[in-house]
């Protein structure tokens, strides 16, 4: 190891156990993740340069409500690998620390960007999901909830659309697409949540999406101690208590390790 590893390695120790710091004397603690802290787990992201979801399509044609109601092929020839992917997919050290951590009392929620379902696999109990999961199904027409066994089961036996079981209807996965308003009642308790935090630790998220993107900040204005864990840059980089410029599997994934 050259002295300029070790000089990182020291550092980056020194930050994590910083973080651990204020974890352990935070009153109410809250997590708020996005795509990175999925990608080590082989979830692409929707808009690195070379792997991004958009990359390859145009969300506001195949992942809009529009898209669902008119072009339906399209729509599930994007959804599908995401939604396969997402089913096999395991949660990894950093979706298992923050369960860990909330476990020992530490955390009190994770607020999630993500779709995956990775932080209910990974034992987390208190999760919510601002775009909702591409686990589940519901029918736009008479509003029946297919749940993930036989939406997983239909959307990968071949057939075009995933049909619902009591009207024939094709059966909407449970995403929030463009043109769709966030369900109110979990933006209600996020918001609420970011409220009462005093101190927000923000995992593998770019914070670019509009609205999800305010809670941190809504977190951070009233009063919260900001950390942050992300390989790129963010707009409240220079408001963080504590800046972890690093994996959230070297990050987050290792802040567990202190409380063991």
């Amino acid at each position: 190891m050259d002295s300029n590893q070790g000089l990182t390695l020291e550092k980056n120790e020194a930050l994590l156990a910083h973080s651990a710091s204020l974890l352990s004397n935070s009153r109410y603690a809250i997590a708020f993740t996005g795509a990175g802290i999925s990608t080590p787990s082989g979830i692409p992201d929707f808009r690195s340069p070379q792997s991004g979801l958009w990359n390859t399509s145009d969300p506001h044609k195949v992942a809009s409500i529009w898209g669902f109601k008119n072009n339906p092929k399209d729509f599930f020839d994007w959804i599908r690998p995401l939604a396969i992917n997402s089913e096999s997919a395991k949660p990894n050290s950093a979706h298992l620390a923050l369960a860990q951590l909330e476990n020992l009392g530490l955390i009190k929620s994770v607020i999630t960007q993500n779709i995956d379902g990775l932080h209910h696999k990974a034992g987390s109990q208190r999760v919510l999901e601002l775009h909702g999961t591409a686990q589940t199904a519901t029918c736009p027409s008479c509003g029946k909830k297919h749940d993930r066994r036989y939406f997983h089961q239909k959307i990968t036996s071949g057939d075009d659309f995933p049909k619902c079981v009591i009207c024939g209807k094709i059966i909407k996965p449970d995403v929030v697409l463009f043109g769709e308003e966030l369900p109110k009642d979990i933006w209600n308790d996020a918001y609420k949540e970011c409220l009462r935090a005093d101190l927000i630790l923000v995992a593998g998220s770019s914070l670019e999406v509009s609205p999800a993107n305010s809670l941190p900040e809504t977190a951070l204005m009233n009063g919260a101690l900001l950390i942050i864990n992300n390989l790129g840059h963010t707009f409240l980089d220079d408001k963080a208590r504590v800046l972890l410029r690093m994996d959230v599997e070297q990050g987050v994934g290792k802040l567990v390790d202190f409380f063991a």
